[in-house]
């Protein structure tokens, strides 16, 4: 029996967590359910999966369930809610899906307590990810990918030799925009942006891939959970979204984990590792043809992909700030108060002012994060000042 805290229940990762859970209830035990603010929908995961703990980080949203609720599960609010989740003594893997830097303080929580992680928050990684990977070590515990391309990634690289590995090999879909030129992306609307062809995802990581964002945030996750140097690194843009990444070895072959693109697969794997169980997933059918196709970015055109490399070699503090600035300007773009092209921009005037700070203490990465968000406000504010 696997006891796990879902910790970003109402979002898109979370929801098809609770589905997999949902198709082997003799396996998985509920102990905690935490969301931001939708009230509504944790009420309904709290009277299917009844967990022992379920918490909002919005107190108003805290309150609204607290004077309808009539059950066993606790109510708790706020951050202090949020860590207690993380650390719950019933638990023994929990599950990060909050969105963005909101998931380091309980994921590094999780940790201290000794449990498992099941990783669906990339953020954590790429703003601290020397001291996550170095406190999981010293604690024991698990540090398990639910992106589906480290999932694959860790697939292909089971039972192999570090040694005898040439390259890792991220796939991308290339978002709805692969092919674009820099003038068709000055008149892209959020609507537009929101279509992913492949993945159903939420909306801060849908224009994330959109942008290639995500993908440069997904080479430094990789870096962390492979312990793998960036020039071993490479994305490639695969627009089925078939092969989810792959691993390139010293004797020439590579090896690829294939799939149909659905989050359930990758997502269980994670709560079962090293074991392999039925999924709710949809198989593919291998007798039909199927076209797989492969080309390189356009870094050119698509610039986050190589600001992530960039700060991704400086290390330090930079990583936290280039996290920090794309969730403002993503925010930004979503309530229609800067274009999409200018995403990168904000990322890239934010890390250019920023003072690095080497092998970073905790409190300078939340001191940085905090920075990075108030300074890449002030770049929205004087758009709009001067674009209005």
């Amino acid at each position: 029996m696997h006891h796990v805290a879902i910790l970003g229940s109402t979002g898109s990762i979370g929801t098809q967590t609770l589905d997999v859970i949902t198709h082997h209830p003799e396996l998985y035990r509920v102990t905690a359910l935490a969301a931001y603010h939708n009230d509504v929908l944790l009420e309904e995961q709290i009277q299917r999966f009844n967990p022992l703990i379920a918490v909002l980080v919005d107190d108003k949203a805290a309150a609204r369930l607290k004077s309808r609720y009539r059950g066993t599960t606790r109510i708790l609010a706020g951050e202090e809610g949020l860590l207690e989740a993380a650390a719950l003594r019933e638990t023994d893997t929990v599950l990060t899906a909050m969105v963005g830097a909101a998931g380091i303080k309980p994921t590094i929580t999780a940790i201290e307590a000794g449990k498992n992680i099941a990783l669906a928050n990339k953020e954590t990684l790429v703003a601290a990810g020397e001291i996550v990977t170095q406190l999981a070590r010293k604690k024991g515990v698990q540090l398990l990918p639910v992106d589906s391309e480290h999932s694959a990634l860790m697939q292909c690289l089971h039972g192999e030799d570090s040694k005898t590995v040439k390259r890792l090999l991220i796939t991308a879909s290339g978002g709805p925009f692969r092919g674009y030129t820099t003038e068709q992306l000055g008149t892209i609307t959020v609507e537009q942006c929101l279509c992913h062809p492949n993945w159903s995802m939420g909306k801060k990581i849908t224009v994330d891939s959109a942008t290639l964002v995500n993908k440069g945030l997904e080479v430094i996750e990789a870096k962390w959970l492979f312990d793998i140097e960036y020039d071993n690194i490479d994305v490639v843009v695969h627009p089925q979204s078939i092969i989810h990444s792959m691993v390139e070895f010293v004797d020439g072959s590579t090896i690829a984990q294939l799939g149909k693109p659905d989050m359930r697969l990758p997502i269980q794997y994670a709560l079962t590792y090293p074991q392999r169980i039925t999924s709710p997933a949809p198989v593919m059918d291998w007798t039909r043809l199927i076209s797989l196709e492969f080309m390189p970015p356009d870094k050119k055109t698509f610039r986050g992909l190589d600001l992530a490399y960039r700060v991704g070699r400086c290390g330090g503090t930079l990583p936290c700030v280039f996290n920090a600035a794309n969730e403002i300007a993503v925010h930004a773009f979503l309530a229609n108060q800067l274009p999409f092209l200018e995403i990168t921009t904000i990322i890239e005037a934010t890390i250019d002012q920023h003072q690095n700070v080497l092998k970073p203490s905790l409190p300078a990465i939340f001191a940085a994060d905090s920075w990075a968000r108030e300074y890449a406000r002030e770049l929205v504010a004087r758009y709009e000042r001067e674009n209005t």
